[in-house]
């Protein structure tokens, strides 16, 4: 019954987190070298994960509909580089995290707070659509997302939203390679890195 708790009411990186600190009791700096997460974001998956156990109800409760909706708004905010827009979605203590392997750069490796993150996702997603990248609506990993892709294309990254009580909790985004080959052609994320670097925004 334990296990299937864990598996109803937590992402799977609050699950590993939640097990091997309170099952094993490893201390945070073995569990963040376990997930390839910083400490810093252990700790706050670590008091999600026993918020959600505690709350005794499903991690994911929204119903499609109502995720689907939220999620359509944000991509919508995050293509004009809305920060009050995006914020609004977000849950106030909402994480980013990014998994980019060390083979690309990564947007966020784990960013916390609704102003952070919305500033970040605002100041880099409306550089990339000024070079023909592109959103396209999907559901990754049974969760409201996006892929991202290229001007020819081929597919820049995921992003991947955990949605609660009617806000954005945790992004997802996947940047590695080594992850993305079965979505499609993988596009060269170093150069696009660099060209989004010498882009400005739209407004300036």
């Amino acid at each position: 019954m334990a296990a299937l708790v864990l598996l109803e009411r937590l992402s799977p990186l609050e699950r590993a987190v939640f097990v091997l600190r309170e099952v094993f009791d490893f201390g945070f700096p073995e569990v963040a070298s376990a997930v390839g997460r910083s400490e810093a974001a252990c700790r706050q998956l670590m008091v999600r994960a026993r918020r959600h156990v505690a709350a005794g109800r499903p991690r994911f409760q929204a119903d499609r509909k109502e995720r689907e909706e939220l999620a359509s708004r944000f991509f919508d905010a995050l293509r004009e580089g809305d920060v009050v827009g995006l914020q609004n979605l977000l849950a106030a203590d909402v994480s980013m995290v990014g998994d980019g392997g060390g083979k690309a750069p990564q947007l966020a490796k784990a960013i916390m707070g609704a102003q952070n993150v919305a500033r970040l996702l605002a100041s880099v997603f409306p550089r990339m659509a000024l070079i023909g990248v592109t959103g396209e609506p999907h559901e990754v990993n049974g969760q409201p997302g996006a892929i991202f892709r290229d001007q020819d294309g081929k597919v820049l990254h995921t992003l991947t939203l955990d949605i609660l009580d009617g806000q954005i909790q945790t992004i997802h985004a996947v940047i590695n390679p080594d992850k993305l080959g079965h979505v499609g052609p993988v596009a060269d994320v170093w150069a696009i890195d660099r060209i989004v670097r010498q882009t400005r925004q739209p407004t300036e």
